[in-house]
């Protein structure tokens, strides 16, 4: 089994409106209302969980009644204190209906251009691994400050990658990996993949997608529109 976990607990304040940016509409749609779409069509994902205070229940249940035409949708997870403990909520759900040995995909509301094709990329090559992480190689020089206003290090170019959403992994493993870090150290994990590279799990890395971009900006949305609006143009 492959269950997908869709974390949409999150604020969204940087944009500077009253609603969450998950759930701003775009031409009609609400923004997580793409991913919901491109996971909830995909033959490889089983289950879906999503992650969501219990005011915006409704607003995900009217994608779901247009998108979850197969019914994979297994229920919501109550939002935790940062994103970490989000998804370790998410993973707490998914255990009661999935084994240890199964898949989790873990994605971002705010990050709706996802392609089927980086859904499946991510399927395969967790096989045999622990976990995987789409990553985008830096294209600009990477300089370390300690102070935030003068360089105190040139960092190498090529060793260094910027990782994306969604991610997968082995849920027991991962679960465990998480669990290890309550009730305090999960609290300053940033990203999705630390957890499991703090437990020297088996992560590997797949190329990313520069359009599968995280919309946390107004810039961000206003480039989203202006990508639907293309698309819709053109037929796509």
């Amino acid at each position: 089994m492959a269950a997908a976990l869709i974390l949409s607990g999150g604020n969204g304040t940087r944009l500077g409106s009253d609603i969450p940016k998950q759930y701003i509409k775009i031409h009609g749609r609400s923004v997580i209302s793409y991913c919901i779409e491109c996971l909830c069509a995909h033959g490889g994902i089983d289950a879906l969980q999503v992650v969501a205070a219990a005011q915006w229940h409704d607003t995900v249940r009217e994608c779901l009644e247009k998108y979850d035409t197969d019914g994979k949708f297994r229920g919501f997870s109550a939002p935790g204190g940062n994103r970490q403990l989000s998804i370790y909520s998410g993973l707490t759900d998914i255990r009661k209906y999935a084994d240890d040995s199964d898949v989790v995909l873990v994605h971002d509301a705010a990050r709706p251009l996802l392609s089927a094709q980086m859904v499946t990329d991510c399927l395969e090559a967790v096989r045999g691994h622990d976990g995987v992480v789409p990553v985008l190689p830096m294209k600009d020089t990477v300089y370390r400050s300690t102070d935030g206003r003068k360089i105190s290090a040139l960092l190498e170019r090529s060793e260094i990658y910027a990782g994306q959403a969604p991610e997968a992994f082995r849920i027991g493993a991962y679960y465990e990996a998480n669990r290890r870090l309550l009730p305090d150290r999960i609290l300053a994990v940033n990203g999705s993949t630390e957890p499991a590279v703090m437990a020297g799990l088996d992560m590997v890395m797949i190329a990313g997608d520069e359009g599968n971009f995280k919309i946390t900006t107004a810039e961000d949305l206003r480039r989203f529109g202006e990508l639907v609006s293309r698309r819709t143009v053109e037929g796509v």
